[in-house]
């Protein structure tokens, strides 16, 4: 029984694939949808009245929490590794850096199409049936926060590429520069346009202007660090090191966080780092990926067991459907129990906090269902003679595909921005999609 289970196993694990990445890929993205379960806090007071509040983020350890549960990081991390495993098959292949964005562009556009369609269409119904902007606003901008990894991944998968030539021929000297660049971002950002000249944040409502949009730039800077952090990790420099220099690497980088809050003023939360990304995430991409080298051990035995490699397959053939859809299934769900009405603790009290487990599962599970038709959108297409085959297009379909996810993220997601997303992912689909062939 063991052999033949062994055998299975061989037969069903592509040769050379390191599945400790796969699940760390999947907890990251289950992990981001419990975080976000936990700021939803909506439910009733004592009084019965309705209560809504962004529950963790009042609890007195949410800050230093950021620090351990903010894992956006590690994801680039898990991505550069991938894209060099990914690359030198694709190489090997005869497939060029063409085709290879078009595929990465395709495993991202093609999922956030139907998300695109429904809050087109739900932002479009609000407006005719009257609702107070206000709450609409409320609820969309929290609804439409995860997007912002559509644009920063694909921007990151999209110069993989060339920053593996880099990586290959300059090796350290990419992430010291790339560092530095970020660096040079947050200075400009943070002193001279808030100190020296006062300009404020972007304004809750509305398109206005604000130093937020100075810090844009980072998105490829620092998430490009974090990729080449994987490009190390693919190539074993972190595997080449005993456990106590990985645990040094670990808490220097957390002394070296702990600097940058205490001496150069950088926010305290890692969520508030997070867009536009500052070099404090650069810092949590290397602690991270020491972090998961130290447990490699552990993770490698744990995905040597079927359950294990079972869950991970099944969960990380649907995680885009996932990562995508859990948020507005949760408003969905809430919005279910108000219209009941079901009983709804307080938000912060016991209760809330104890069926928090039980919600997720609910969650997962009606974004299980749902994935049922979805995860056709997150099956890549076959390789077949494009529509315009010419980096020049592919380049385009990059471009519009991010530049209205990047307004999203920047001023929140409303019906010109989520229509705008719709049209440009279809083109960029289109663009980049195959030559019809009669």
């Amino acid at each position: 029984m063991t052999r033949a289970a062994a055998d299975t196993t061989t037969r069903t694990v592509p040769a050379g694939r390191d599945l400790t990445l796969d699940l760390a890929r999947v907890a990251c993205v289950l992990l981001v949808v419990f975080v976000h379960i936990l700021f939803t806090g909506v439910g009733r007071g004592s009084d019965g009245s309705l209560v809504i509040e962004k529950t963790v983020e009042l609890q007195s350890w949410f800050v230093a929490g950021t620090w351990i549960v903010n894992i956006m990081p590690l994801f680039f991390v898990v991505g550069g590794y991938a894209a060099r495993a990914g690359w030198r098959s694709a190489t090997a292949r005869g497939e060029t850096a063409d085709g290879f964005v078009r595929v990465r562009l395709a495993r991202l556009a093609r999922p956030a199409l139907p998300v695109f369609v429904f809050f087109t269409v739900a932002l479009g119904v609000t407006r005719l049936i009257d609702l107070d902007p206000a709450f609409v606003d409320s609820i969309a901008i929290g609804v439409g926060s995860p997007l912002w990894f559509l644009a920063a991944y694909l921007i990151a998968q999209a110069c993989a590429p060339f920053m593996m030539r880099l990586h290959e021929r300059f090796g350290a000297r990419v992430l010291v520069v790339l560092l530095l660049a970020g660096f040079a971002v947050d200075a400009f950002r943070f002193l001279v346009l808030g100190e020296l000249l006062g300009i404020d944040r972007v304004p809750p409502t509305g398109y206005g202007f604000g130093q937020e949009i100075f810090g844009i730039p980072n998105i490829v800077f620092i998430w490009l660090f974090a990729q080449q952090v994987g490009f190390f990790l693919y190539d074993g420099w972190f595997a080449r090191h005993s456990r106590w220099q990985l645990a040094a690497i670990f808490v220097a980088g957390y002394g070296a966080l702990w600097a940058l809050v205490v001496i150069a003023g950088y926010p305290a939360s890692m969520l508030t780092n997070q867009w536009p990304p500052t070099a404090p995430m650069a810092l949590l991409a290397i602690v991270q990926a020491a972090g998961l080298t130290l447990l490699r051990q552990p993770l490698t035995a744990l995905m040597r067991t079927r359950p294990a490699q079972g869950a991970v397959f099944l969960i990380g053939s649907r995680l885009m459907t996932i990562y995508l859809w859990h948020f507005p299934v949760i408003l969905v769900l809430i919005g279910i129990e108000l219209l009941l009405p079901l009983p709804m603790p307080t938000p912060g009290s016991a209760a809330w906090w104890w069926t928090r487990p039980v919600f997720f599962a609910i969650v997962l599970g009606t974004v299980w269902l749902a994935s049922l038709w979805l995860v056709r959108f997150e099956k890549a297409p076959r390789q077949t003679p494009a529509r315009f085959p010419s980096p020049a297009a592919t380049t385009v379909a990059v471009l519009v595909f991010v530049a209205p996810v990047i307004g999203i993220t920047m001023y929140g997601l409303d019906f010109p921005l989520a229509a705008a997303a719709l049209v440009t992912t279809t083109v960029a689909l289109w663009l980049t999609g195959a030559k019809r062939t009669t």
